[in-house]
C-alpha cells in the first residue's frame, strides 16, 4: 500500500476554469475534515471545493455543488486506483465561464488528482500491531536491551506514574513471546493496528 509523504498542490486549467488539487496525508476521519475546513476557508471565493480521502478509519467523497458522481466519485477512484492510502484530496475549481457536461467534469477532477499525484512523493507502507509495554521505571534498562536486541520500532514513549512505548515488529516477530520471560514485571498489551512506512 502506498501514501504520500508530505503536502502536494497542483494546478491544472480546463476551457477557462482553474482545477487546484490539494494533496495532505491524513491518518484519520478527524483529520480529513480538519483538512477540508481549512482549505475551505482559504478557497472561500471558489466555485466549489470537492473532496476525497482514504483513511484508517473510513473514506469518504463530496461533490461540493457539482452534478452528483462528477468530482468526488471520480476523485476517490483516482486514489483507490493508485493504491494510495490515508490521504485527503481537496480539489479547488474557479469556474470559467465556459460549462464542461458531466464527461467532462469528470475528466477534469480525475485529471487534477492524477497530476498532484504526480508531483507527489510516494511511500510504500504495511500495516503493522501496535503494542503497548507498560513497566515501572526500574524495568527501563530491560525493555530498551529487548527493543534493541529484537530488533523493535518504538513509536512513543510516555513517561507518567508508570513507562509506556507503543512498539511496533517490522520483521513480524512475536512481541508477546520476547516479553512473556518478564511476566509479572513488564505487561504487553495489543493496542491498535497503524500504518506506517516499510
Amino acid at each position: 500500500m502506498k501514501t504520500i509523504k508530505k503536502a502536494i498542490q497542483s494546478e491544472i486549467n480546463v476551457k477557462k476554469s482553474q482545477f487546484i488539487c490539494t494533496l495532505v496525508p491524513t491518518n484519520s476521519k478527524a483529520e480529513s475534515k480538519a483538512v477540508i475546513q481549512k482549505l475551505n476557508e482559504q478557497y472561500n471565493d471558489a466555485t466549489h471545493n470537492c473532496t476525497a480521502y482514504i483513511v484508517n478509519d473510513g473514506e469518504g467523497f463530496d461533490d461540493d455543488g457539482e452534478p452528483g458522481g462528477t468530482a468526488g466519485k471520480p476523485m476517490i477512484n483516482v486514489l483507490r486506483k493508485n493504491e494510495l492510502h490515508n490521504v485527503t484530496a481537496v480539489v479547488t475549481r474557479y469556474f470559467g465561464g465556459i460549462k464542461l457536461g458531466a464527461g467532462g467534469l469528470v475528466r477534469a477532477y480525475s485529471k487534477s488528482v492524477m497530476e498532484a499525484i504526480g508531483k507527489a512523493e510516494i511511500l510504500e507502507i504495511e500495516e503493522y500491531d501496535v503494542y503497548e509495554i507498560l513497566f515501572e521505571y526500574s524495568e527501563i534498562k530491560t525493555a530498551d536491551t529487548e527493543v534493541r536486541n529484537n530488533n523493535l520500532e518504538v513509536i512513543n514513549k510516555e513517561y507518567s506514574d508508570k513507562v509506556s512505548y507503543d512498539i511496533v515488529s517490522k520483521d513480524n516477530r512475536d512481541i508477546l513471546k520476547i516479553f512473556e520471560k518478564y511476566s509479572g514485571k513488564i505487561s504487553v498489551n495489543l493496542k491498535n493496528k497503524q500504518f506506517l512506512e516499510k
